[in-house]
């Protein structure tokens, strides 16, 4: 039997921080089998979001860790992210939901103060509409926001939780603690 593989202290610590974090309820973290050519070392974690037991969107980040470093990294450990939902048509066709997303990525980790450099991406919005044999369901609309990010420390538990709240925003859940309003129908109406 081969003995354990030493992993470096800063990819550990940030595996660590990683794996400390308890989402709110409505996510479910699971660890995955993270890419193995991308860096040499790597961890991986996928998401569900779950609204009244519908999966509502999911998302993959991921760790990556090269001791040598990268220029373009400008650091040593690496994030990258992939986060899909379902949107209302209306919503998925708004030409102003790039930018938001976008906006829900970096609001969420500078509110969890995790701090970062070199951060880029892209935000996808689709409609689709089924025709012939796979006609159906009404429109469909989508959301796609991938990005990647270098952490400034190896604390990565802030980037953690600023991950779950664009998962939240993505999948349209209220801020933690603020229940909705349930949907009221005017007097006299059937």
């Amino acid at each position: 039997m081969a003995p354990p593989i030493a992993l470096p202290e800063t990819f550990a610590r940030a595996v660590a921080g990683l794996r400390s974090v308890t989402p709110r309820s409505e996510i479910v973290l699971e660890e995955v089998g993270a890419p193995q050519r991308l860096a040499p070392y790597a961890f991986a974690l996928s998401a569900a979001v779950l609204r009244d037991g519908d999966e509502v969107a999911t998302g993959r980040l991921i760790l990556l860790h090269d001791p040598a470093g990268h220029e373009a990294w400008q650091g040593t450990l690496r994030l990258v992210t992939y986060v899909t939902a379902e949107l209302e048509v209306d919503l998925a066709a708004d030409p102003l939901l790039p930018g938001v997303g976008w906006t829900w990525l970096t609001d969420a980790l500078d509110a969890q103060d995790a701090r970062y450099r070199a951060i880029g991406g892209t935000v996808t919005q689709t409609l689709s509409t089924r025709f012939g044999e796979l006609a159906g369901p009404p429109a469909a609309g989508d959301i796609e926001i991938r990005a990647s990010w270098t952490p400034r420390g190896v604390d990565l538990a802030p980037h953690l939780l600023g991950w779950c709240a664009l998962l939240s925003s993505t999948a349209g859940l209220p801020p933690p603690g603020v229940t909705p309003l349930p949907s009221r129908r005017p007097a006299g109406a059937a």
